[in-house]
């Protein structure tokens, strides 16, 4: 499993004064770095391989500025050309999101889906 720490930003903040929606998808994507980092290393974009099929953020409870939210990924699931992360927030001991994300491994100048190779398997089973 994959730990990382956020700091709510004020300006991430909504008119109810808690952390609004559209931040925590991207802050699950923040904590997939690693695992992009084990198909493109460098994570250079002229060879980006990796892209987002589907998504989905259970809201839990409010998210508020000020306090740290943990995020924790693991692999739920590997296929032969993707791979499903799920992500759980955790804000002062509680859990307030959790998500999914369908990633397929993708070859941009084909246009086409490819298959994970023996190696990058490996390394997202040691995240499973």
């Amino acid at each position: 499993m994959l730990r990382c720490t956020m700091e709510p930003r004020f300006c991430e903040t909504d008119a109810l004064g808690h952390i609004n929606n559209t931040v925590v998808p991207m802050w699950f994507e923040t904590a997939r770095a690693p695992v992009f980092e084990l198909f493109n290393p460098g994570q250079d974009l002229t060879k980006w391989n990796v892209i987002l099929r589907k998504m989905d953020v259970d809201f839990i409870a409010q998210i508020y500025h000020g306090h740290s939210v943990e995020i924790r990924t693991r692999i739920a699931h590997i296929g032969s050309t993707s791979f499903i992360c799920e992500h759980e927030a955790w804000q002062r001991g509680e859990l307030v999101a959790k998500g999914s994300a369908v990633m397929i491994y993708f070859d941009f100048v084909a246009q086409r889906k490819q298959e994970i190779t023996a190696v990058q398997r490996v390394g997202l089973e040691k995240l499973s």
